[in-house]
């Protein structure tokens, strides 16, 4: 018997009003756009139960609707990046979507593979059984960093160590992020 309901939902969220860059949601990208790469990554993962996409734009939940997805519609003070906070945003989405977990699978991150999807998926389960809460995708960086006090990572001078000897940083890639539903609007 297993402990865990795996129903799956897979949120795509994008917006209109880039700041940094325009249109990035939509940019061509493996002869289509990255929208529709995500959309088309995660429909081959099996594990997934359904996939919904969350946005303010007319024309991306267009695009999702003509490839077969859900859709969440959200409103503008959920897309500005000034009313509302990231948490916010995410408790908004996380309260309006159907699923026991949600798969928050941004389109920017193209290079997340239905392979990779699956992996996380085959772990994620495990990992809620063994005490973890969440499973967010990392890189793991082993650079010389500095602030604006010198170095953060490591010391000049006679203790300074090769790179390979730093102690591991990570990045988080906004590839993956899956947790219960629940969990994501408590956070």
């Amino acid at each position: 018997m297993e402990k865990y309901n795996k129903d799956i939902t897979a949120v795509i969220p994008v917006r209109e009003g880039s700041t940094r860059l325009k249109n990035k949601n939509v940019a061509p990208f493996a002869g289509t756009n990255l929208l529709i790469n995500k959309i088309n990554q995660l429909k081959e993962v099996k594990e997934i139960s359904r996939i919904v996409v969350s946005s303010d734009s007319d024309m991306m939940l267009a695009m999702a609707k003509e490839r077969g997805v859900m859709t969440h519609k959200r409103s503008p003070e959920y897309c500005d990046e000034k009313t509302k906070s990231f948490g916010e945003v995410v408790r908004h989405v996380a309260e309006n979507v159907e699923g026991t977990h949600i798969l928050w699978a941004t389109c920017t991150a193209p290079l997340v593979f239905p392979k990779v999807y699956r992996s996380a998926i085959n772990e994620y389960f495990p990992a809620l059984e063994a005490g973890y809460d969440s499973l967010v995708s990392f890189e793991v960086i082993k650079r010389y960093l500095w602030d604006e006090n010198g170095p953060v990572n490591y010391e000049l001078g006679i203790k300074h160590v090769p790179s390979q000897q730093l102690p591991n940083l990570y990045i988080v890639t906004d590839g993956i992020l899956l947790a219960p539903r629940e969990k994501m609007i408590e956070w």
